[in-house]
Formats: C-alpha cells, structure tokens, sequence
C-alpha cells in the first residue's frame, strides 16, 4: 500500500475521533462541572432515558464501543460508562464482547493495510516475544491481556500482534475471556459511582471511596495488578 493512502487513512480516522469528541463536549455544561447537583440530574435522565429503550440503547451503546476502539479509544472510559448505564454484569458481558470484536477488527484493519508498517516500527522491540507466541499463541495472548498487556497502551495492544500473525480465532477468543477479570472491576466500578451519585445529597471524594461498591472493587483491582505483576515475571521476563 502506498504512503500517501497509509497518510489518508491515518487522517481519516483523527479527523472522525476529533469530529466525535467535539460533539460529545459541545453537549457538556462545563459551567457546571463542580456542581453535584448537576451529576444528579444527568444521572436521573440518563437511567430514565436508558431504561425507556433498554435493547435499543444497548445495541447502540455496543456498536459506539466497537467503533470507539477502532478509533484507538481508550477502553477504560467505556468499561466505566457502561458500568455506569447499565450495571456491573450488563456492562461486563456488554463491554466485553463490544471491545473484544472492535479489538478484532482493528487487529485486522491493521493486518491488512499496515501490516508491513507495523512490522518494521516494532518489530525489533518485541522480537524477544515471537518464540513465546509461537509455542501456544493463544495461552500466551491470553496471558497478555489478562495481565493488562504488559503496560503497552490499549491500542498498541490490539495492533501489536500483527507481528506475531495470531490466527483470528485465538486473538478474538483469547481477548474475550482474559479482558472478563479487568473489566468486571471496572464495570462495578462505573456501577459504584452510579449508586453514590444517586443516593448522597452531597459530594465527598472521601466519602465515595468509602463506599463498598467502591473500595471493594478497588481492592480486587490491586489484587490484579500484583497477579498480573507475577504472571508478567513469570511468562514475559525474557531475556534480550
């Protein structure tokens, strides 16, 4: 494929993430944002407004988070939105499959279009890895994503295992089932803030991590990230 496509392509996609976020700000009263009373409202119309079109909202809200990680787009701040519209289990099983598809099809994009692009900027850097991948990609792709993919940034993550040629099935089943652990915390997280917006009269940041729904999770969360920190050192502490 040629530079110039490669450049139009790239544009393309800044351009409708740039275009999205401005329509999503442009909605905001930033003049309220210190407000509490005003998260309640949004909170009030927004678990109306949800609740009046359940399955429309949540087939809309699946297809926005496959097209959000398509875009690069963070995954954190869709895993608490969702826990936030819909609940923990919802939002998990929701997020889950959304992300793990949208994953896929930028994995693919990517392949396809970029794959030689891809190869030759990080090749290098993770060539200490193709053996590991090449004995049980999926187990090993599985373990990356459990383990929040080695730091490396969401959508880096879903790009880097062009250099590896991971079989479609593996990259999909693999992100499926070890995206679940992460973004269950993340959804009762979201679904946490959710029930303390809706039931205190006042904001105290003290005040909601104190709350069960919150620290709760926030305790898996580090028991996650000390399992992720052993699984890394156990399976990625390859040597140079």
């Amino acid at each position: 494929m040629s530079n110039k496509l490669k450049i139009f392509l790239g544009f393309s996609y800044l351009s409708i993430l740039i275009i999205f976020l401005y329509i999503l700000f442009s909605k905001i009263q930033i003049d309220r944002l210190g407000d509490f009373s005003y998260y309640k409202e949004l909170q009030y119309y927004i678990s109306s407004f949800i609740g009046k079109n359940l399955y429309l909202n949540l087939i809309l809200f699946f297809w926005f988070s496959v097209f959000w990680i398509l875009l690069l787009g963070f995954a954190s701040p869709i895993l608490i939105i969702s826990g936030i519209f819909f609940g923990k289990w919802v939002g998990t099983i929701l997020t889950v499959l959304s992300i793990s598809l949208g994953s896929l099809f930028l994995y693919l994009i990517a392949n396809f279009f970029f794959k030689d692009l891809v190869k030759n900027i990080l090749h290098k850097k993770f060539l200490k890895y193709m053996m590991l991948f090449k004995k049980n990609e999926f187990t090993i792709f599985f373990i990356f994503r459990f383990s929040g993919g080695l730091g490396i940034p969401f959508g880096l993550q879903n790009i880097l295992p062009v250099i590896f040629n991971i079989k479609i099935s593996n990259y999909f089943f693999a992100s499926l089932f070890g995206f679940i652990p992460s973004f269950f915390i993340w959804n009762t997280i979201g679904a946490g803030i959710n029930n303390f917006i809706e039931t205190s009269e006042n904001f105290s940041f003290l005040s909601l991590l104190l709350s069960k729904e919150i620290y709760l999770p926030l305790i898996l969360f580090v028991c996650l990230i000390a399992i992720s920190y052993f699984i890394r050192k156990k399976f990625f502490n390859v040597k140079d």
